[in-house]
């Protein structure tokens, strides 16, 4: 094909593709030079870690349909910056004033392009040229980038609760740098991006299913219709190149005819409503035995909560702060199924109402003609979304559960600490019977210990056959008792002003306590109802154990 020329704003753009998006050429009122700049910026701040500087990494695979039916499909895997320019036709031409651009092809009838990294929280195996000259080469909407943020480097799904549905229809007057009848481009057409979450098993564990990990996948979606040629434009942005092979299949030899015809408005339009059907399977997918694997996982690690004997005499088990702290993190898992799968029930209903709106727009050419294609698109929407609906219902049932068997774990935990109180009662009342045995052992032999002792001094002696009936020296009597009475009258003393200090304090608060309410009643005589607790002392700070 001889070189296309396009209109000289069309070719500015594409030579300042680096700008994106300050080069769009239909900037609408949501869209003002405020917006450009801040999605710019954010842009820059993301790069180092959405995009992949390595060059042996570097892989956009496109997928273009061009004829009846799908016969003929071309495709290429891109690697370079130069290689995807090439097979977007773009040819550079110098001239006096600088540089000017033609086409060396014309738009394919369906583009499929699929950017993808590693996995979700990895590089996009591309640059940020690559990126924005595939945005502006189809002016693809600028509300696009905030769904590609979700991906790229990071540690943590941070972004992961993003959801969105963004719409830029042009039915009338469209720019004239988005006119270019010679690539297939009326200006007249409609673009919508949207992202959706599916789920799947990350890896199985053969010793113990509740170690299996699930992981949710974002995939985000853009899409572009011209309403008078019927080309069609997918971009797709995912962790890896499932949605590819979903819609390989799709447009595929053995595929149905309905689904890859591309030789008419109507039929390219039909094709486009049945790759919308296969993105809303893709996120209805697996989120059943997610799901069940939650209900069964809880149900094993905590049915005894439930169903375990708690008679004296049975085997049980001995709860600890960390059921509770399980049982938290099983309920967080399963409120991120829940916000995921409400997240897909609006953006399918979005999508459901864009078109259904699209058909009562009298500036839509196919509003007549693919009106039913867009009821039964409906109807089967419908049916996926009430899938969901009923996922979120048994995920909603977890929660309860999940909170009721923690009500029943807090319960545990209370009656084995009561159970733990009892049997240190228990103890400490035969230690009680110990002492008191003690106590009456003691009694019963300090009478004995004391004659003993009394007789083991000089004030008494006996010294054998000599003298039978003992001595008695009446000094060491006077000089045991001189001692003995003052130490024993000094300690009771003492024991005596402890307690009569101890009696007056406590009386001096108790007065103190009155006069404060006597006080307070004066102020406010209403206020009898209200009781005035006594102060105290602060109590110095206590050290807490830290949790790492």
């Amino acid at each position: 094909m001889s070189d296309i020329s396009v209109p000289i704003e069309f070719q500015q753009a594409v030579l300042d593709s680096k700008l994106y998006p300050m080069n769009t050429i239909y900037k609408t009122i949501d869209a003002g030079s405020k917006y450009l700049k801040k999605a710019e910026r954010g842009l820059c701040e993301r790069e180092d870690d959405l995009f992949d500087n390595n060059e042996s990494s570097w892989e956009i695979c496109i997928r273009d349909l061009d004829t009846e039916c799908g016969k003929d499909v071309d495709k290429y895997n891109v690697h370079s910056y130069e290689k995807l320019s090439g097979w977007l036709g773009i040819e550079l031409l110098p001239t006096t004033h600088g540089s000017s651009i033609t086409m060396g092809k014309k738009d394919p009838r369906c583009r499929f392009i699929n950017i993808y990294g590693m996995h979700s929280m990895s590089k996009l195996r591309l640059t940020r040229a690559m990126l924005t000259k595939i945005l502006t080469f189809h002016q693809v909407m600028p509300a696009f980038l905030e769904f590609i943020y979700v991906f790229g480097q990071q540690d943590d799904s941070a972004d992961l609760h993003f959801t969105g549905f963004r719409e830029q229809v042009i039915l009338t007057d469209p720019p004239d740098g988005l006119i270019i009848p010679k690539l297939g481009r009326s200006g007249k057409h409609y673009q919508i991006c949207f992202n959706l979450k599916g789920v799947a098993l990350k890896s199985k564990n053969k010793d113990d299913f509740t170690l299996d990990d699930w992981s949710i996948r974002p995939a985000a979606f853009h899409h572009q219709f011209d309403v008078s040629n019927g080309n069609t434009l997918w971009l797709v942005v995912k962790g890896n190149q499932e949605i590819q092979d979903r819609f390989k299949d799709l447009t595929g030899k053995d595929a149905r005819a309905q689904d890859k015809c591309f030789d008419s408005v109507e039929k390219s339009f039909r094709s486009s409503l049945s790759a919308h059907l296969l993105y809303c399977y893709w996120a209805m997918e697996d989120w059943r035995w997610c799901i069940s694997w939650l209900e069964k996982a809880v149900d094993k690690k905590h049915r005894m909560a439930v169903l375990g004997p708690s008679g004296v005499g049975h085997a049980h088990k001995t709860y600890t702060p960390a059921d509770i702290q399980d049982l938290q993190i099983w309920e967080e898992r399963t409120r991120q199924v829940i916000m995921a799968l409400e997240s897909n029930v609006d953006i399918m209903s979005s999508l459901v109402a864009f078109y259904r709106r699209l058909t009562r727009d009298k500036n839509f050419p196919l509003r007549k003609t693919c009106s039913l294609d867009v009821c039964s698109f409906g109807n089967q929407v419908q049916n996926i979304t009430a899938d969901l609906k009923m996922q979120i219902k048994r995920a909603e049932f977890l929660i309860r559960t999940i909170s009721d068997r923690r009500q029943l774990v807090i319960q545990h935990l209370q009656s084995q600490s009561a159970h733990r109180a009892e049997r240190l009662g228990r103890s400490m009342e035969q230690e009680q019977i110990f002492m008191l045995v003690i106590t009456i052992v003691t009694l019963i032999f300090l009478p004995a210990t004391f004659v003993s002792t009394f007789f083991s001094t000089d004030i008494i002696k006996y010294q054998g056959s000599e003298s039978p009936e003992g001595s008695f020296s009446a000094t060491a009597m006077s000089r045991w008792l001189e001692v003995t009475i003052p130490l024993t009258a000094v300690t009771c003393g003492v024991a005596w002003w402890a307690r009569r200090w101890k009696l007056t304090k406590r009386r001096e608060n108790e007065l103190g306590l009155e006069r404060r309410k006597t006080h307070w009643k004066l102020i406010c005589p209403f206020s009898s109802s209200i009781t005035v607790l006594p102060f105290h002392e602060k109590a110095p700070l206590e050290t807490k154990d830290s949790f790492l």
